[in-house]
């Protein structure tokens, strides 16, 4: 029981709409009456854009997309666009806009309504001829009877989707991106019926695919999907890898619902890994931001892991509380697998407060729904299914190759010039495809080139260079020779780590911290040695041994310098310290007592000559590219430092820097 998987991992479902409609049209009532529309009313804007629509008449759906993406999400602008297509009879746009409204009521899982919609996108993309609207409306068919447990439907229309999109020669980019929504889904309908490396099979085709397309968001969605395959077989460290995958794509392209997503199901890892409190602590992070999104399918599974995590945690109360909100929205929806899970926890929860009246009912109300949905997936009948579409899926493979060879050999038998030509054209193509391949390898590391090349003139700017050896020209002009010879040795070293360090990918961070070290030293002159600075590398980590990108620390430095404790009267302090954080980060801690970032910023106003500081959008830059090798990924956090009069007391700059 301890070891149950939560609802978003269950074994195959494929149970259709219950008959509880009473529910359902009460939910549909009350939508009808707000719209869940973020507007009221329709702008000209979007009139005009409708109205060039409506003339330019577009026939595929990416065309259609790149006008009204920033909508989409409008139920009142996609309405008045569905309306003005119908009295134009324009086809496309109805089949579109029908889709779209389909998505809408099927993220906030109303999916009755949403089955109506795309349906009936469906028949007015037939009425098109568009096999492309086709092929993307039996898709969404597929994932609403997917989402509604009702397997046999869902897989029977992914598949004719597939081979729908397979007849064409040449399909479009929409097309394949349907493809790969095709591939995608067939692939979690054998993930639900425990066909772990079928459903693994069909995820890395997928994948295949989405980065042809560099779609992120599929390559998102695909590694979500194999953590969730792997983590079913038992492997948890490959689950874990590819759940952070799918976190990094998702962050790239600011999806919130994937983000979820990927957050709690890398919770549910921790718990099977031991670390239960930073399970909890993500879920209880995530609950909130879910129930902004509105997605009841993932509010109810957080509640129900959450409410498992707890109970490993030890406390009961807290568990008790989720898991009840979990069922009773559970129930709310008709999740029945939500029910059944949510149960079989509940069960287990009284199991250990020794009320076992409690704990047998709910594990037989945790079995009633086990065996119903056990009794509607009719397994074997599905598994059946399966071994003669992947036989029919071979056998035809193998006839359209085996009729491509015999056209192939007639054409040689008719015409060897004709293949000699061809020949020569693709040695031609392959030619210029190699030199645009080569030409796109340059252009990456000529940009590479440029970042390192800002990166060092932020290190190595003429104000930093002409000030320090004015300054060291000072000591020698006032006969220190002492001073100047010590800070002129200390410059040199500084410029030599700097260009040492610049044509390094990485560096060490006690590397670092002696090159900062240095740059404080020369910084300080300027600030006739009123800069109290200090390293503090907390015990337990050693530097030499932590790997960094070079040269990100001066920035924020320079930063804290020239805009917190420039205009500060009394003591200037900077502290840098190195600390373990969590998660298998580093974390390095800048902190001034400076006048803070809105001070900072009005005086930076009211001057004549303005210090543009670069270095730090730069330094964000490259540690974004530099996340690429790790699981993590490095960030920055800034955080304004008040008293309890709401005085700006300083600032602090917090990097994560990532460990494995």
């Amino acid at each position: 029981m301890a070891n149950a998987l939560p609802t978003h991992r269950q074994t195959a479902r494929n149970l259709h709409f219950e008959n509880n409609r009473q529910l359902v049209f009460y939910v549909l009532f009350l939508f009808s009456i707000f719209n869940f529309s973020y507007t009221q009313e329709v702008t000209p804007t979007f009139k005009k854009k409708v109205d060039s629509l409506l003339i330019a008449a577009p026939k595929t759906y990416s065309e259609l997309d790149d006008v009204l993406r920033e909508y989409r999400n409008d139920s009142t602008l996609v309405r008045y666009f569905d309306e003005k297509s119908k009295e134009s009879h324009y086809l496309y746009g109805r089949a579109y806009a029908l889709n779209q409204l389909g998505r809408i009521y099927r993220d906030i899982s109303l999916y009755p309504k949403a089955l109506e919609l795309f349906q009936e996108a469906l028949k007015i993309s037939k009425e098109a001829e568009s096999i492309e609207f086709k092929v993307y409306s039996l898709n969404m068919i597929s994932v609403i009877y997917r989402r509604t447990e009702a397997v046999k439907s869902a897989l029977d229309y992914s598949q004719e989707a597939l081979e729908l999109a397979e007849t064409v020669q040449e399909p479009s980019i929409g097309l394949k991106r349907s493809i790969n929504v095709s591939l995608n889904s067939i692939g979690n309908i054998y993930q639900m019926l425990e066909q772990y490396d079928l459903a693994i099979e069909k995820f890395e085709q997928s994948m295949i695919l989405e980065k042809e397309l560099d779609n992120k968001l599929g390559l998102a969605i695909n590694h979500q999907n194999l953590g969730d395959c792997f983590e079913a077989q038992g492997k948890l460290e490959p689950a874990l890898q590819n759940f952070r995958k799918s976190l990094v794509y998702n962050e790239i392209i600011d999806s919130e619902k994937g983000k979820i997503i990927c957050n709690y199901s890398i919770a549910h890892v921790y718990v099977h890994l031991g670390k239960v409190p930073e399970a909890v602590n993500i879920l209880q992070n995530y609950l909130t931001r879910a129930e902004s999104l509105g997605d009841k399918k993932i509010i109810t599974t957080i509640y129900i892991n959450l409410g498992w995590s707890l109970i490993h945690l030890g406390d009961y109360d807290a568990a008790q509380s989720n898991l009840e909100k979990g069922l009773s929205l559970a129930k709310l929806y008709e999740f029945n697998a939500e029910i059944a899970e949510s149960n079989k926890f509940l069960s287990e929860l009284w199991m250990k407060r020794d009320d076992y009246e409690k704990a047998m009912g709910y594990f037989k109300e945790s079995k009633k729904y086990e065996d119903r949905i056990t009794n509607s997936l009719n397994l074997r009948y599905v598994n059946d299914m399966i071994l003669r579409y992947e036989s029919q899926m071979r056998t035809n493979q193998l006839e359209r190759l085996a009729e491509e060879n015999e056209s192939v050999r007639l054409k040689l038998r008719k015409n060897k010039t004709l293949l000699i030509i061809i020949g020569i054209f693709l040695m031609l193509l392959i030619g210029i495809l190699y030199i645009l391949y080569r030409q796109n390898q340059l252009n990456a590391e000529k940009k590479l080139l440029t970042l390192e090349q800002s990166m060092l003139r932020s290190q190595m700017n003429p104000h930093f260079l002409f000030n320090s050896l004015n300054s060291i020209k000072l000591y020698i002009i006032n006969n220190e020779k002492k001073n100047a010879v010590h800070y002129l040795n200390k410059f040199s070293k500084l410029v030599r780590k700097i260009l040492e360090a610049s044509s390094q990918r990485e560096i060490s961070l006690a590397e670092e911290l002696e090159t900062v070290a240095l740059y404080m030293n020369i910084e300080n002159i300027r600030f006739s040695n009123e800069i109290n600075f200090t390293i503090d590398v907390k015990d337990g980590i050693d530097p030499h041994n932590i790997k960094i990108p070079s040269l990100i620390l001066q920035p924020f430095l320079e930063n804290a310098l020239w805009h917190g404790l420039s205009s500060k009267e009394g003591d200037k302090n900077i502290n840098v310290e190195v600390r373990n954080g969590k998660n298998g980060f580093i974390e390095i801690v800048i902190t001034d007592n400076g006048v803070g970032r809105d001070v900072a910023q009005k005086i930076k106003d009211g001057k004549v000559l303005k210090r543009k500081s670069v270095g730090i959008d730069i330094t964000k830059e490259r540690l974004a590219n530099f996340s690429r090798d790790y699981e993590n990924y490095f960030h920055v956090e800034i955080i304004d430092k008040f008293d309890e009069h709401n005085h700006s007391t300083g600032t602090q700059i917090i990097i994560f820097i990532p460990t494995i």
